[in-house]
């Protein structure tokens, strides 16, 4: 089939094409509290074609993509094509090329069994510690191996082969009035038992508390520290600020060589690209377009260096070597965990939603669970919520210098962010 669709590509008359043939062998699991109900074996395959056509003269450039089927016809290919071509002639973007191959250093990788990680998580699920009050409801445990082969008109041919895991687990936590429930998602290459053991411990707590809060002070304005997937939402806005369709679209009005904030009082941002990180999903020789994976810094203690992203993007700013990051790292601050739980402040664990808008800054989110620390005496409290802007607050913003993985990132342990305001649920206003 494979070279079928490359033949009727190459007389067809489209300007370039890109081919991304994705194989995934796994097993998954369903559990009800440690019940298996069921289970299955997956073996599938997607291959997706994406079409080029430049119109306008030479002068632009369209794409459009479609699904492609491995019992599909000559002729059904042929009409295929043709479709893909029209709509890509639609599409009016500054011209641009695909990515040229290039040789990316090699990633050794471990012997990986399906049958020996999914055992592992397994395992790991019925060893968690319950009490009567808090325990697993369900969990689905996803195991595969997935094998990428990327084909360009350009001369690119390469092929990858990798583990993805994926657990997601609920917590549940209960009273004789109430009960609650606490959904986790972890994402790896195989089982990572200590890192999933340690959260799914620590979140039955945050659930026995959950169960025991009051309404959140209107505290006005608090430092806040963030840990755990709030602390990445918070990293990742440094790596969107700093991917060149952010900068082309002047979505980003960050400068090379130009702090990303004046009048930086307090830990500055490092950021990196990391090819390999340990036991990431995401360890890759090669972007999703072909380009090599390399270690990077893109910010240098809160001064902007350079852009990664899409070789669309990264060719409008006339990036040569530039690539879609995988695994990435904010290298950790200057303070201890005790430095950055001094004084009276909010530790905010979980909220309904958590975000962080690239564009403006902003991020904003509902409380579910959070502890105000106040003179040494802590209480867990609900309702509310935390918001602020990065823009601002990045100034004065602390890091802990020490850091934990979470799935593909490598992050401080904990942030805090001075002067968040906290809109109280509680009746005094």
């Amino acid at each position: 089939m494979m070279e079928k669709l490359i033949r009727l590509l190459n007389e067809s008359g489209v300007d370039a094409w890109r081919i991304h043939d994705l194989k995934t062998e796994g097993t998954e699991y369903y559990f009800i509290r440690h019940c298996l109900d069921q289970n299955r074996i997956k073996n599938t395959r997607h291959v997706t074609l994406s079409v080029f056509m430049k119109n306008d003269e030479g002068a632009s450039i369209g794409s459009a993509n479609a699904e492609i089927y491995p019992d599909e016809s000559e002729e059904a290919l042929k009409e295929k094509i043709n479709e893909l071509k029209q709509r890509a002639l639609l599409v009016h973007n500054p011209v641009y090329s695909l990515n040229k191959p290039k040789k990316a250093e090699e990633i050794v990788r471990k012997p990986f069994s399906l049958r020996k990680t999914a055992s592992d998580f397994i395992t790991l699920f019925n060893g968690i510690e319950e009490t009567e009050t808090e325990d697993l409801n369900s969990a689905e445990i996803f195991v595969s191996e997935k094998t990428e082969r990327l084909i360009t008109s350009e001369g690119i041919d390469i092929t990858e082969t990798y583990p993805f895991s994926m657990m997601e687990a609920v917590v549940n936590a209960r009273n004789k009035d109430h009960e609650i429930e606490l959904y986790r998602m972890y994402r790896s290459g195989t089982c990572d038992q200590k890192a999933i053991r340690d959260d799914l411990t620590r979140t039955m707590q945050y659930g026995k508390d959950r169960l025991n809060t009051v309404n959140t002070p209107a505290l006005k304005s608090c430092p806040v520290i963030f840990s755990g997937a709030n602390a990445v939402t918070l990293c990742r806005y440094f790596l969107e600020k700093t991917d060149a369709a952010a900068v082309y679209r002047k979505m980003s009005t960050w400068k090379t060589g130009e702090p990303y904030s004046e009048n930086l009082k307090a830990d500055k941002v490092t950021l990196k690209s990391l090819r390999l990180l340990d036991n990431s999903f995401a360890n890759r020789a090669y972007d999703s377009e072909g380009a090599p994976v390399r270690e990077v810094t893109f910010i240098d203690e809160g001064v902007v260096k350079s852009w990664h992203g899409s070789r669309q993007f990264s060719s409008y700013l006339n990036l040569e070597d530039s690539f879609i990051v995988s695994n990435f790292e904010v290298s950790g601050g200057t303070h201890t965990e005790d430095e950055l739980r001094s004084g009276n402040y909010l530790e905010a664990v979980e909220f309904s939603d958590f975000q962080t808008d690239s564009l403006t800054g902003d991020f904003y989110g509902e409380i579910r669970l959070a502890y105000v620390h106040d003179h040494g005496t802590v209480t867990p409290v609900s309702g509310g919520s935390v918001s602020g802007n990065l823009n601002e607050l990045v100034q004065d913003m602390k890091m802990s210098s020490a850091l934990r993985q979470i799935g593909n990132a490598r992050i401080p342990e904990y942030i805090r962010l001075e002067n968040c305001t906290i809109s109280g649920s509680g009746e005094e206003e």
